[in-house]
């Protein structure tokens, strides 16, 4: 229906919020939707939208005009192809252009037509700028797949040539924009697999088998996959899941959903939408099509840092008398960085650059007459995300230990000797790395650290929830950043736990480079210790396995194993890249011998030759594990 707004509105109509110039009320007389001028006070069933949601919903319809038009270009130049062609080839374009004559404009009916209506909207929106997962592609298409198997409309081996021609045209944005430095892959095309649907059914299907084979024959670094796994999955999936990871390059990593889904609902989201979930660009979490997501990194050591007065040349080490006032100083100042956060996070998605085409893909921007970035969807969420947790934990545990429980020196001269970078003190430097053991290795007090430390930043974030509209789930990553730090000089300071200028240390929530010395159970078995469901918004664990360790039947099975008790003991998000870093450092030498070696970098994986050194230095210096 024609929307009809009028231009000479008596000022006392004005309303004084910075979105609304003019309120009309949508009624329906005699079949048609009409529009009559409304209080801004008016109690009224009947939906009311602003000039600035008039012209949000004129844009949607603009945008569906302009993604026709382009549907169009693709029937001509398909009906340009076939005249040109003949037999098989003839064919196959006059399929598409019946295909493409029904969709995206109506609802698909079969296999084909859904994975051509996917990928056609998804590179629509892609065109326009917006770089928005795919998601739970298994749980989309695999209905009708089911239904044309059952019908004898298509194979599976068809089927499985479609979901691979759909792979090879992801791989289409490579050079679209410069990566180089932290890789090619990083197009946000994220993939979850398998899992339960919102009524607690589990989705796995025929298309989770097919991904997964195609992923494996193919070795396409380009769509990061995540499997919702649980401790009914079947075991199908996560021997197939396997043999993905065993390849290596990290394209396969699993998320526990068991405690996902706690962790949502005892968050406030009902169970049914914390079933849904999925990634936004890494793994943190959130209900699809219902949520305005953004996170706010921050390098909580850079505090330990300022407390220990390490930030100023003039500044001095504080008298701490005891470990606790030290370690309540840091609290307190992590408290303020967190009410900063809260503040900030009051004004967060008012108003911006305006994503009409994405918006009709959001629940409730249609109904509301907003804008993605004006709190148009049902969920509007700006997450604080700490990092380097390990290297904060490992330094308070190293000054509990050297300070105040053995009295080797005092804390104003561990800070002298920080801020020279160890200079005449290697000996305490590598005493500290030889004698203490850090998070990592399944040490009870040093594990307690990172506990402690994880709770207590939970507690400050959980104590404002949602303010504002704006809700505030906690997370922990770095996401890369620890190379950014390693190169500023106020992150980039030396440290207690024994590490130099200018180290790149704890990713995510892995534990710091080589200090994980007892193999991967004890890796796990630290990272395990934390409660998750506190952690809503996600933390993940880093594993590089050695290849020869996964070798055969007996590699599978020892995968599947490692995932099973990550799921078992209940935690959130796991990489297993299976690489060599012998292999690695030759790769970093002889570019050219390896163009296509893949390896996971954080949320994504990558192809290895197109990180700068700084990033292939992060990935060569994790520990290699063996299962």
């Amino acid at each position: 229906n024609t929307i009809r707004t009028f231009d000479d509105v008596p000022a006392e109509r004005l309303v004084a919020d910075d979105t609304t110039v003019a309120l009309w009320r949508i009624e329906h007389r005699d079949g048609e939707a009409v529009l009559a001028e409304a209080s801004p006070l008016e109690d009224t069933a009947y939906p009311i939208i602003s000039r600035r949601g008039r012209d949000v919903l004129e844009a949607m319809l603009l945008c569906l005009d302009g993604a026709d038009i382009w549907r169009q270009r693709h029937l001509d130049e398909l009906a340009r192809l076939a005249a040109q062609s003949t037999g098989d080839e003839r064919e196959n374009y006059l399929r598409l252009v019946e295909i493409l004559e029904r969709v995206p404009n109506e609802p698909p009916e079969t296999f084909e037509e859904a994975v051509q209506s996917l990928w056609f909207m998804y590179a629509y929106q892609r065109l326009m700028g917006n770089w928005f997962g795919i998601g739970r592609i298994d749980e989309m298409l695999g209905p009708y797949l089911e239904k044309d198997l059952a019908e004898g409309r298509i194979t599976l081996d068809e089927a499985r040539e479609l979901l691979a021609h759909f792979w090879v045209k992801g791989c289409e944005w490579i050079g679209a924009f410069e990566t180089r430095g932290t890789g090619d892959a990083q197009h946000y095309q994220n993939i979850l697999l398998a899992g339960v649907d919102t009524e607690g059914r589990e989705v796995a299907n025929d298309v989770t088998r097919l991904v997964l084979e195609v992923v494996e024959e193919l070795h396409i670094s380009d769509f990061p996959i995540a499997i919702r796994v649980n401790r009914n999955t079947p075991r199908w999936v996560l021997e197939q899941a396997a043999r993905v990871q065993r390849h290596g390059g990290g394209i396969v990593a699993i998320y526990n959903e068991e405690v996902v889904i706690e962790g949502l609902t005892k968050f406030g989201y009902p169970l049914e939408e914390a079933r849904m979930f999925t990634n936004d660009g890494c793994w943190e979490v959130l209900v699809p099509g219902r949520t305005a997501f953004a996170y706010s990194p921050f390098d909580g050591l850079i505090m330990l840092h300022e407390v220990l007065g390490l930030l100023g040349e003039e500044s001095s080490a504080p008298g701490f008398p005891d470990f606790e006032s030290l370690y309540q100083a840091y609290c307190n100042r992590l408290q303020q960085h967190i009410d900063h956060h809260h503040a900030g996070a009051d004004h967060f998605m008012r108003g911006g650059h305006p994503l009409p085409m994405t918006s009709m893909l959001f629940e409730d921007c249609i109904e509301r007459a907003r804008d993605y970035y004006d709190r148009g969807p049902r969920y509007t969420v700006l997450a604080p995300h700490i990092g380097r947790v390990a290297n904060i934990a490992n330094s308070l545990y190293a000054i509990k230990r050297l300070v105040y429980e053995e009295e080797y020196l005092t804390l104003p001269e561990l800070v002298e000797i920080l801020r020279t970078d160890w200079d005449g003190h290697e000996q305490l430097r590598r005493l500290i790395h030889d004698r203490f053991t850090f998070y990592g290795n399944d040490h009870d007090e040093t594990d307690a650290m990172v506990v402690r430390l994880v709770n207590d930043y939970a507690d400050m974030v959980w104590q404002v929830p949602e303010r504002e509209g704006v809700l505030r789930p906690a997370g922990i990553s770095t996401f890369g950043r620890e190379i950014d730090w390693s190169l500023e000089p106020n992150h980039n300071k030396a440290t207690a736990d024994g590490y130099h200028v200018g180290a790149v240390l704890a990713t995510n929530l892995s534990p710091s480079p080589g200090t994980d010395q007892k193999g991967p159970t004890a890796v796990i078995n630290s990272f395990c210790k934390i409660d998750y469901t506190r952690i809503p918004n996600g933390a993940t664990l880093e594993l590089k396995v050695h290849p020869e360790s996964v070798k055969g039947e007996q590699g599978i099975n020892t995968l599947v194993a490692l995932m099973q008790g990550f799921v078992q003991q209940g935690r959130f998000f796991l990489h297993i890249d299976v690489q060599d870093t012998a292999l690695l450092l030759d790769a970093q030498r002889h570019p050219e011998k390896y163009p296509n070696l893949s390896v996971r970098i954080a949320g994504w994986s990558a192809r290895f030759a197109t990180l700068n050194k700084h990033w292939q230095d992060m990935i060569i210096g994790r520990t290699q594990q063996y299962v």
